[in-house]
């Protein structure tokens, strides 16, 4: 289907500054809701753009849903009457020729969404030719290469303003957060696309308006551009993630909270002492990888011994007492068990490759 919004109505892209905020409603519920949340977020002169979703995936039938393309048209009112720029998310071809029909400036790609390359193909599409800013959020599931891809998607039909999203990562498991952060991810994505930039949004990564603080700013402590945080006139009536929205007034408190931290000092005495010590990392880092080497070695051994006398690779018992002393010992220099459980399930997984390549060598 050719895009029937070619010329767009939107103001077209809007580079990402340093501390960029977008900040609304989880759901545009109504024309008054919407409109009050944005006077009142325009009025902080702190937010750069307004958000409000228009088509709402929920995971079951029955949830609010959205109120559809009716919202678009407040959107534009906000837009008309506040002068901030406005930000929906959009899952299918449709929303994107709507979004593009009321204006929209920036259009983000949601977690669901993004892991679907098939739907990602057909936003693209949509897109191309067309010159707004678009948000990729990470996947919900911790797939650093979906994640890309759907950048890439997005990249080559010449989309030229686009950033990342980070919106945490779903897990099985009920822990702190609504969404695991996994920061090692978003870092890596940092990583490979080092001129793209990333936003984060500790709304869902928290779920609740308690934990909204600490994961903001340790985004800003990892040098991301700004934040989306879900904003609501009255959070505890909302239809849809009541839990993890706040009051305008309670967005500047938080705001003001934050530590703005810079990226580099031209203090030469700092300058010194930083290197000094990225000097001693270095080092460990050196005798880390000798001394991993070395033990990878005596695992090939091992695995020669095995083979020899017909024993399986795994020895369920034997790795869990591995475990067990890694995480004693690791306690007496303040190391956290996740981590060990990281670094250690890393080695036992290289090791178990070397292991069976030995033992399936016909040679």
């Amino acid at each position: 289907m050719k895009n029937p919004y070619i010329s767009p109505k939107s103001s077209g892209g809007i580079k990402v500054e340093k501390s960029f905020i977008i900040a609304g409603p989880c759901s545009a519920e109504s024309e008054e809701q919407v409109m009050v949340c944005a006077r009142d977020l325009a009025k902080t002169g702190k937010v750069n753009a307004f958000r409000a979703g228009i088509w709402k995936p929920r995971t079951r039938p029955g949830s609010y849903e959205g109120v559809g393309s009716e919202g678009l048209k407040w959107l534009k009112q906000v837009k008309q009457e506040t002068g901030l720029k406005t930000a929906t998310e959009v899952a299918t071809e449709k929303h994107v020729y709507e979004a593009l029909k009321y204006g929209v400036d920036i259009m983000w790609i949601g977690a669901r969404t993004t892991g679907n390359p098939f739907s990602m193909q057909e936003i693209a599409e949509a897109l191309s030719g067309v010159d707004v800013t678009v948000f990729i959020k990470n996947p919900v599931n911790p797939d650093v290469e979906l994640w890309h891809g759907a950048y890439e998607r997005i990249q080559k039909v010449g989309i030229e303003h686009i950033g990342l999203i980070h919106r945490g990562f779903t897990s099985y498991e009920k822990l702190r957060y609504k969404n695991q952060p996994l920061w090692q991810l978003p870092i890596e994505m940092k990583r490979r696309l080092p001129n793209v930039p990333m936003i984060c949004d500790p709304s869902h990564i928290s779920g609740t308006r308690e934990y909204l603080l600490e994961v903001a700013q340790k985004a800003l402590d990892l040098d991301y551009d700004g934040l989306m945080i879900e904003v609501h006139p009255a959070p505890d009536m909302a239809l849809s993630d009541a839990k993890q929205q706040i009051t305008p007034v309670q967005l500047i408190e938080l705001l003001s909270k934050l530590i703005h931290r810079d990226r580099n000092s031209t203090d030469v005495n700092f300058i010194h002492i930083l290197e000094e010590l990225r000097a001693k990392v270095d080092r460990y880092d050196e005798n880390l990888i000798e001394l991993l080497g070395q033990r990878m070695a005596i695992a090939k051994e091992i695995g020669k011994y095995k083979k020899e006398n017909n024993i399986t690779i795994l020895q369920k018992n034997r790795w869990e007492e591995i475990i067990s002393k890694a995480e004693q010992k690791a306690a007496q220099f303040s190391l956290s068990k996740e981590f060990i459980d990281i670094v250690f399930n890393a080695i036992h997984i290289e090791s178990i490759n070397n292991q069976n390549t030995i033992m399936n060598n016909q040679r």
